[in-house]
């Protein structure tokens, strides 16, 4: 079966000599077939209904929404992903009120992106910063009114996407899409190292989607890493000694999945953004999944999505034209996933 997938030009971080530069390509086309990406269902009752627009941002800015997390005040700190023209844009953590209201709490260089983020029980947000420079790139950190500094640095050929942190509050995990690795990194700062590296988290190289491991949430003593490349969730247990175990395939077929979160921290039922299909999924325990929401409810290249009770939070990059940059919000049925 051959699916027309759109590569999120987010993710198609390419390199120039002393940058690094937004590709400006609204979507570029690939045909890649996924065998089973023809047994996710359509549920026959709305599993996420009352779809909103929650905040308006401005693509032609540099304001393409990349990651999102949800803080006690039911505020959101949203990732933009900077510029998308020559001259390139700055890239920001977004704090947007529950009115919708945004507000700039960092501004990044010009030629950089801000990816994934995290946030510590104490009010600590983490994010990742991708950039050709080496005194830049890496994870940074920026404490309840403190300013920004960063906590490790990474490889510039890299491209640190996903990011979480352990539920101990001491190591951060980094998914790597260009080199198929999980970082971890002291959350008090220090080396990153590699966790894991294994072709399970690379893209495969024969095929059109360039890149591998991209979302990553820590949850109940695991791992977790979706591999847009080959449209796989995968779930690697930390061992007694911090060590990866071995990495369980909880499904393959999110075809063009982005970053992903769970409906709560006692299930394993898994919210996914499929990127590339415009599509938001659900993915249950067993593997099984099933289409959530769709363009017809206002999806544009959706990139992360966040769970609050009932609430569910999305980014949409709008890299397609009209580049309908924006966070969304709906009301999850917990009836219809049970």
């Amino acid at each position: 079966m051959e699916i027309s997938v759109a590569v999120p030009t987010a993710t198609l971080l390419k390199k120039r000599s002393g940058l690094a530069a937004l590709i400006a390509a609204a979507a570029v086309l690939a045909s890649a077939p996924y065998a089973s990406a023809a047994t996710q269902q359509e549920s026959s009752k709305p599993v996420v209904a009352d779809v909103r627009t929650l905040a308006a941002l401005d693509f032609t800015a540099g304001d393409s929404p990349e990651n999102i997390t949800v803080n006690p005040d039911n505020s959101l700190t949203v990732s933009t992903l900077g510029g998308h023209t020559a001259a390139g844009e700055r890239p920001a953590l977004l704090r947007i009120d529950p009115s919708g209201r945004s507000t700039v709490i960092v501004a990044g260089q010009q030629g950089e992106a801000f990816s994934g983020i995290a946030r510590d029980r104490d009010g600590t947000t983490y994010y990742n910063v991708v950039s050709d420079d080496a005194s830049r790139a890496g994870v940074w950190k920026l404490p309840p009114g403190g300013a920004p500094s960063r906590v490790a640095a990474l490889p510039t050929d890299g491209l640190p996407n996903g990011l979480a942190l352990d539920r101990a509050g001491r190591t951060l995990y980094v998914a790597d899409s260009n080199k198929g690795t999980v970082w971890a990194v002291p959350a008090s700062g220090g080396k990153a190292t590699a966790w894991l590296t294994d072709p399970a988290l690379a893209a495969d190289p024969s095929g059109p989607l360039p890149l591998g491991a991209n979302g990553l949430r820590f949850h109940r003593g695991a791992v977790w890493v979706s591999n847009l490349a080959k449209g796989t969730l995968l779930r690697i247990p930390v061992t007694a000694t911090g060590a990866p175990g071995r990495i369980h395939t909880v499904t393959s077929g999110l075809t063009g999945v982005d970053d992903f979160n769970f409906l709560n921290d006692r299930t394993d039922v898994v919210f996914a953004a499929q990127n590339g299909l415009n599509q938001v999924a659900v993915v249950h325990p067993d593997g099984a999944t099933e289409t959530a929401l769709t363009a017809s409810d206002g999806l544009a290249s959706p990139t992360s999505v966040a769970v609050r009770g009932n609430r569910l939070y999305i980014t949409d990059a709008g890299f397609a034209e009209p580049h309908d940059a924006k966070v969304q919000r709906g009301t999850i049925n917990p009836a219809v996933l049970n």
